[in-house]
């Protein structure tokens, strides 16, 4: 205090800007100003809110989720006149305090200890809001998101689908990355790995075996219950933005194939995990040891082959081999691809689809019977299928113009060609004929001439433009100044 320095009551009232008679009247009681200041317990106007407060506990207590703003305005068309726009803030200021004091009482979070190599946690994220593209094409897709708990060393491989062997594949994964396991995994409750509450068992059959394989107890959170596996799900949070965040200082969100961006996401693991050190040595130190050997991570399912040459695996139909048909075989569902099994012998493999009701028609194993029965094709129900690319659909389009009765057994008769050919020169046998002069005729011949002469392509254009020289402008400007 500036009168302790031994200075005059008058100029130490003066320095702290304070009048001289109540510099003395707080030096004579001995107590800060903050002290001496008496707490109010009444009002000094009415509330004008009083008349209406009934209702508005009435309210509070049916429905705790109300928010004061809407309520507010709905009392005013309530009561016109009764209260003002003005009292808004006031009205919001007594829900809130009414809401702490005499509200529902609300959830506890208990935070927990975690021990090193106990518990690690898993789930899958969207990536969709991300907006990536590979060449130019949107990629959606997932996530599956493993983290140890403890240490918060996290890894995680891209999917398209929360089934079981993305699950699986995920799950072995980020084991065998991290050359152990610990002794407890918990999940969501996703329906790859967890049963509906009216089945006796907890985990699905497969699941569970996962579990068994590597010896490790599986948790489950309960439905609709997020922040029980809290480690995994902030840590979406804070993955996504840094993925996000990496795309931005990257300057596109376009990758030029699937693999590279496999190696950004990869790359955006290891710095996120550079600072986790020392707890995940401590971490890999506990973990238990891994079997030996991988589980295969897909199903088998024994389907027989339709009159159709097709089958159904998962609710989605694909095309095999007509030899097959009326036969039984065995499809090995993978997370992203199907193997066909007959005989114990691999006779073919493609790519899984999404979600059901979609179809997967390959023209090379029912071209060799549709050329005999061209009057199908008009009507196909997967005739989409048949048109490899664009310009296979443009001469269909171009027999349909010339002669409309016989465009089916035109343009079959040159997809048959290209089963037993190849589909790459037919199409450039196309590109050469679309290309050419007006008074060419496109024919199944002119596409054999071609393929027998072995003509070579004619080259396609390329616009190459040279990068911009932004020195160019700074010369601009001198010149202008």
């Amino acid at each position: 205090m500036l009168i302790n320095e031994k200075q005059s009551l008058v100029l130490a009232a003066c320095k702290s800007g304070m009048d001289v008679k109540t510099a003395r009247k707080y030096l004579k009681s001995g107590k800060l100003p903050s002290q001496l200041k008496k707490k109010r317990n009444y009002r000094t106007h009415p509330d004008p809110l009083s008349s209406i407060w009934e209702e508005v506990r009435e309210h509070l207590q049916q429905n705790p989720g109300l928010e004061a703003k809407f309520l507010f305005e709905h009392l005013q068309r309530k009561h016109p006149g009764k209260i003002t726009s003005g009292q808004l803030r006031t009205f919001q200021r007594k829900v809130k305090i009414w809401k702490a004091t005499e509200g529902r009482i609300k959830e506890v979070y208990f935070p927990q200890v975690h021990y090193a190599g106990e518990l690690s946690a898993s789930d899958f994220t969207h990536m969709k809001s991300l907006g990536v593209r590979i060449n130019g094409e949107p990629f959606d897709h997932l996530i599956y998101h493993f983290v140890l708990v403890y240490s918060n060393w996290e890894t995680g491989i891209i999917c398209f689908s929360e089934s079981f062997e993305s699950l699986s594949s995920g799950f072995q994964y980020a084991c065998w990355k991290l050359g152990g396991v610990t002794a407890r995994h918990r999940t969501d409750s996703l329906s790859a790995a967890v049963h509906k509450d009216c089945n006796a068992e907890q985990f699905t059959v497969r699941y569970s075996g996962l579990l068994n394989h590597y010896g490790v107890m599986g948790e489950k959170t309960n439905p609709g219950k997020a922040h029980e596996n809290g480690d995994v799900e902030k840590s979406h949070h804070l993955f996504k933005k840094a993925v996000d965040q990496s795309l931005m200082l990257r300057g596109s969100r376009d990758f030029e194939s699937r693999e590279a961006y496999a190696q950004f996401i990869e790359k955006i693991f290891c710095q996120l995990n550079a600072g986790r050190t020392e707890r995940f040595i401590q971490e890999c130190k506990k973990l238990k040891s891994l079997p030996a050997r991988r589980l295969d991570d897909f199903k088998v399912v024994e389907v027989r082959v339709r009159k159709s040459s097709a089958i159904s695996v998962d609710g989605n139909v694909y095309s095999v081999s007509s030899r097959l048909i009326g036969e039984k075989v065995k499809a090995h569902i993978y997370a992203e691809e199907i193997q066909l099994w007959y005989g114990g012998r691999k006779l073919d493999s493609f790519a899984r689809l999404r979600g059901k009701g979609s179809h997967r028609i390959d023209y090379r194993h029912i071209i060799d019977w549709l050329v005999r029965k061209p009057g199908a094709f008009i009507n196909y129900r997967y005739r989409d299928d048949l048109f490899p690319g664009s310009r296979f659909r443009m001469v269909y389009d171009h027999f349909l113009a010339t002669d409309a009765q016989k465009a089916s057994k035109y343009y079959l008769a040159i997809l048959h060609l290209a089963a037993h050919e190849g589909e790459n020169r037919v199409d450039d046998a196309l590109r050469q004929l679309f290309s050419g002069k007006d008074d060419v005729v496109i024919s199944l011949e002119s596409v054999q001439q071609l393929l027998e002469s072995c003509t070579d392509a004619a080259p396609v254009h390329e616009v190459n433009i040279s990068p911009v020289n932004l020195f160019d402008y700074d010369r601009l400007l001198v010149d202008v100044a």
